[in-house]
């Protein structure tokens, strides 16, 4: 590869950006990372994710699957609860087993930061600092910054999430490609004052939900919401106190142990709130700036296994740009032959998945909670047959190749 395709810019430094830049870095090409927050937020932060199957094979390979096992959450147990009713207790592990054979529940903001660690004596990474144009030619791509002093790259990738700068400015407005699935999150951290080890409560009534579950390492306790809304709300997805007056609307009239997790919530310095939303794009790819992750096609948060993806995702873009020896016209047309049965898959999984964390009715509460008490009880291989049948997370990888890549192709 040339002087200049060995040098590239990813924007993010989350899930999808330091997977990229681990595998492109052992290839040969160098790499920077730039990162719009001033630092990395200290382990244990954001939700807990799941790496499924391929995912947790990538991890593997990147030495770092010890550390990431020995940060998993450590919950086995579900307590669903509902007015007036009995809990429905759900078999955490049993449930898990019928979904995929290989799976890790972790901090989202605890594998960032592994991540993060397995590559920054190797990788630049530029924090307080974001993209503010991308100017491309036959060679490269000229690129100015909020703050630093302007560079030339080979390539640009955009591993910078749902609300993505690289593909804006590459692909035009957001509203073009992202397409609202019915419904909002909201997580932040609370105190554990249940005393909650290895449990999540979940409150489910029709159309919406709250869950609070423990985060072993550090004590405290994470909030969760999840609710349905037919229309979208009009907020600034940067604004916190707005979004933190619509969460009170939403569930102001709700009991069980809301109105305590409201009360906390202004305390939390770690708040999330967004619209439960597809990225759907023809390509992830122009010219020499391409995308990965959320950013080229997120599955939904909470619902589609976007972190699986973006890391699979990562892989399969740095392998097709190693075989192709750094030329995009060859390599970035291969990662999305490659990716796109499987990012099509998993974007089926959003809705099925909302029907069941989100049910509509007291009828269809009452119906997925049943199934949660049954499926855990069936053999493995059964449980496996039925997810299999609906088109689970594990499945959506089945297409992916997981070959090894050497250093020029």
């Amino acid at each position: 590869m040339t002087a200049t395709t060995a040098d590239v810019l990813v924007s993010g430094a989350s899930v999808a950006g330091p997977t990229v830049a681990y595998w492109l870095n052992r290839y040969g090409f160098r790499v920077t990372v730039v990162e719009r927050t001033p630092e990395l937020r200290a382990g244990w932060g954001g939700h807990a994710v799941d790496l499924f199957g391929a995912s947790v094979e990538v991890a593997e390979r990147m030495g770092i699957l010890p550390q990431v096992v020995q940060a998993r959450t450590g919950t086995d147990r579900i307590s669903f609860e509902r007015p007036g009713r009995s809990p429905v207790d759900v078999d955490m592990n049993r449930l898990v087993a019928g979904i995929s054979g290989r799976h890790v529940e972790v901090m989202r903001g605890e594998l960032a930061s592994i991540l993060h660690g397995a590559t920054r004596d190797d990788v630049e990474y530029v924090f307080a600092d974001s993209i503010r144009t991308l100017e491309q030619d036959q060679d490269g791509v000229q690129v100015t910054f909020e703050h630093g002093t302007p560079r030339r790259f080979g390539l640009v990738i955009g591993a910078d999430g749902l609300h993505s700068l690289v593909r804006r400015l590459s692909f035009g407005p957001e509203d073009r490609f992202r397409h609202y699935l019915g419904g909002y999150l909201a997580v932040f951290t609370v105190p554990n004052y249940l005393g909650l080890d290895g449990r999540m409560l979940t409150y489910v009534t029709p159309g919406r939900l709250a869950a609070m579950y423990p985060v072993r390492q550090t004590g405290q306790a994470r909030a969760g919401f999840l609710f349905r809304r037919a229309e979208e709300l009009d907020y600034d997805h940067r604004d916190v106190h707005q979004q933190r007056r619509l969460l009170r609307e939403e569930y102001g009239r709700e009991h069980w142990h809301v109105p305590r997790l409201l009360a906390e919530m202004d305390g939390a310095d770690d708040f999330y709130f967004d619209s439960i939303s597809q990225i759907r794009m023809s390509s992830w790819s122009n010219g020499r700036v391409s995308l990965v992750g959320d950013a080229g096609y997120s599955p939904g948060p909470a619902v589609g296994g976007g972190t699986s993806l973006a890391m699979v995702g990562a892989y399969v873009l740095a392998g097709a740009l190693c075989d192709a020896g750094g030329d995009p016209t060859r390599a970035l047309p291969a990662y999305e032959r490659e990716m796109q049965e499987t990012v099509r898959r998993s974007r089926a999984i959003g809705p099925t998945t909302m029907k069941t964390l989100i049910p509509r009715t007291s009828r269809e509460v009452w119906v997925t909670l049943q199934l949660m008490r049954l499926v855990p009880r069936l053999p493995a291989a059964a449980q496996r047959r039925l997810f299999s049948l609906q088109g689970g997370p594990a499945r959506a990888f089945e297409s992916i190749s997981m070959r090894s890549h050497s250093q020029g192709g």
